[in-house]
């Protein structure tokens, strides 16, 4: 065991969170296809678009959230 060892698992631990977010976002069109009741969810929680077996799934909250962070982030860096 080396001396920076202990300051890397947090990071680690950030990235196998953000590995496990990634696949969740990426099956949930294959879950929208597979269980019809997500249609009860709100729509800011989770929009799904079908049109001829396309299936394209997101989140308009998860959307406005990234955004908000993106424009914080900058508004921070140019101070």
């Amino acid at each position: 065991m080396s001396a920076m060892e202990p300051y890397y698992r947090p990071f680690t631990a950030l990235g196998l969170l953000l590995i496990a977010c990634g696949l969740i976002l990426v099956l949930i069109p294959v879950i929208a296809r597979h269980l019809p009741s997500l249609d009860k969810l709100p729509w800011i929680v989770l929009w799904v678009y079908r049109k001829n077996g396309f299936y394209f799934a997101t989140s308009p909250l998860l959307i406005i959230i990234s955004v908000i962070s993106l424009l914080l982030s900058l508004l921070r860096r140019g101070q």
